[in-house]
């Protein structure tokens, strides 16, 4: 850990009094930080010139976020329970709304390849009567890891069998798709196939139960393949054979995390802050990003 946080680095709090923050992204082209408050139903954005202000209210209580090719903000929507595209003019295209006929659970959080594909998680954390639906309303049998090309609208369903499936994130070389799963505290890793199907899942690492608060959740990687899991008391970091390497302690449950601004700096929302430190590292850019 001492090699990975420079000498004088410190967690800094640099904004506050929200209820729940998610799903942080870095937008390199405006130089500001998108993330979410699901239940406040705001997507706010965050800049070194002017702190936070409000991007789109309401967000239908929107969760994970990342941007496409074009710079296009895509958000997991609770409220909604849909996969979403904010357009350049502001209005809203639903991307993925049913598999086989059923509305999904409640689409979590999302990544993008460098080929243009989406993938996102499926839990069923949304369905409740603070987003305007009931668990009732669960109309899937399982908690999916889905596919879509954005391209043809086309939705795979690549993995069935997690139990509270979460985070995502790729290797450096889009190899390797790393989900967790937040009710079985720990992190499987899949191979990715060239067709973009994922085969050979394993548990690649394991979060204590017992650490603190929180569950596995949001995820990154840096550019040496070090995997980042917003969990269990912090941030806990993983070497890319699946050895734990430390914690960065963070004093509210984490949610989720982003690298920005130079990629040395992690950006993490952890319940009603956002917090920023610096590390010996660099993470990855968002490679489709022209």
């Amino acid at each position: 850990m001492k090699l990975l946080i420079p000498e004088g680095a410190e967690l800094e709090k640099i904004a506050s009094g929200f209820r729940f923050i998610e799903g942080p992204v870095w937008d390199d082209a405006n130089k500001f930080l998108y993330f979410t408050d699901i239940p406040q139903n705001i997507v706010y954005r965050w800049s070194r010139p002017e702190g936070v202000s409000v991007f789109r209210t309401p967000s239908r209580h929107a969760n994970g976020l990342t941007l496409d090719g074009q710079r296009r903000l895509l958000a997991c929507e609770h409220g909604s329970r849909t996969v979403t595209r904010t357009e350049q003019d502001g209005t809203i295209t639903e991307l993925a709304l049913q598999y086989d006929g059923k509305r999904l659970n409640s689409p979590n959080d999302i990544v993008v390849k460098s080929d243009g594909t989406l993938y996102f998680t499926d839990p069923p954390y949304g369905l409740k009567s603070v987003y305007g639906n009931q668990p009732e309303d669960k109309e899937l049998s399982f908690q999916g890891v889905y596919r879509l090309d954005p391209e043809t609208a086309e939705l795979r369903l690549l993995i069935d069998d997690f139990d509270k499936p979460n985070g995502l994130a790729f290797s450096p070389d889009e190899q390797i798709l790393y989900v967790d799963d937040s009710a079985r505290d720990h992190v499987r890793a899949f191979d990715v196939t060239p067709t973009g199907g994922l085969i050979n899942g394993r548990v690649f690492a394991e979060l204590d139960p017992e650490a603190g608060k929180g569950v596995p959740d949001g995820m990154k990687v840096d550019a040496a393949g070090r995997l980042y899991v917003a969990g269990r008391g912090g941030i806990w970091i993983f070497s890319s054979s699946g050895q734990k390497i430390g914690i960065i302690k963070i004093p509210e449950i984490t949610a989720n995390l982003a690298w920005a601004e130079d990629y040395s700096h992690l950006y993490i929302t952890a319940s009603t802050s956002l917090y920023r430190i610096r590390l010996n590292t660099r993470g990855i850019p968002v490679k489709h990003i022209n």
